[in-house]
């Protein structure tokens, strides 16, 4: 019985990392999308949560409002995670503030084997130095000292990220969607003063939609379904495909082909977080052989 048990887990896993991959590329079109708006940036931010705070509603149809810790504290680290993200984009340039914000699985890696009892492995640390140097690869062309202020809050920003994984994990046994849920929903009430300055035209409104619905609540129920099968380090550092699929959108689209330095860099992220999950996936089959080896019954 302990080998179906197990084998249902490993199941459970891999798709637990295909829902982080679908999200990580849903995430991805945010930046051709934000295109079609006219709009401030915080207000688009609001308006987006908002109508992705609808769409999870759909789903958990009765929210599980428990206030416990875990809960809220997932939501104000969600709500920080976009505010302080869609800051640091004005204040520094797009390209340090996606890279600071994804030296998330750093601090993952650090206090997660503390915080939730995972364990951090060599094979951990080396993809995660490998996938941040493909990012700076990636980045080369685009990444300047930039301002210190919105540097600053970029890497802020890559901590919420850590702690919104780390957090939902705590929950893997409840419904972390309730953190994303009530995130969303502060973040909408934080942009109204936002709102009203100027109106979206009927563009702007499709736009907006379509960012609520498929860049944000659809990949956050995915992402909610995922957290409570794999690692936190596995939560944020998959999601790290998110950049490196954006210039296919833009390829797609706009029809700009990436610098040779971005397809180098991208080809290193992709190697090494699939090579790690592989390499993950075959040892946990060969403990599992092991396991019905010395099985004597069911």
């Amino acid at each position: 019985m302990e080998n179906i048990n197990t084998g249902q887990t490993q199941k459970a896993r891999y798709k637990a990392i295909f829902s982080l991959v679908i999200a990580a590329l849903m995430w991805s079109t945010g930046g051709v999308l934000i295109k079609l708006v006219n709009w401030n940036p915080i207000a688009i931010s609001g308006l987006r949560s908002a109508i992705a705070a609808l769409v999870i509603l759909c789903v958990i149809k009765k929210p599980k409002i428990s206030f416990s810790f875990y809960q809220i504290a997932g939501a104000v680290a969600y709500t920080s995670t976009l505010i302080l993200f869609v800051t640091a984009n004005k204040m520094t340039t797009a390209a340090n503030a996606i890279l600071l914000q994804y030296t998330a699985p750093i601090y993952v890696a650090i206090f997660s084997a503390w915080f939730l009892k995972e364990k951090i492995t060599l094979l951990d640390w080396f993809t995660i130095f490998a996938v941040i140097g493909g990012m700076v690869l990636f980045f080369m062309d685009s990444v300047t000292a930039g301002n210190l202020t919105g540097n600053i809050l970029a890497i802020l920003s890559g901590i919420c990220f850590a702690a919104l994984a780390m957090l939902m994990r705590k929950q893997k046994n409840e419904s972390p969607l309730e953190s994303i849920f009530i995130g969303n929903i502060m973040i909408a009430l934080v942009s109204i003063p936002f709102m009203f300055k100027t109106m979206p035209d009927t563009k702007s409104l499709i736009g907006l939609f379509i960012l609520g619905v498929f860049q944000i609540g659809i990949p956050y129920i995915f992402y909610s379904y995922a957290i409570k099968n794999v690692t936190a380090l596995e939560a944020v550092l998959i999601p790290v495909l998110e950049p490196v699929l954006n210039p296919v959108w833009v390829f797609l689209v706009v029809g700009e082909i990436p610098g040779v330095w971005s397809v180098v860099g991208g080809i290193i992220v992709l190697f090494f977080i699939t090579a790690r999950c592989t390499i993950v996936a075959v040892r946990s089959q060969k403990s599992r052989q092991l396991s019905r080896g010395g099985e004597v019954s069911c």
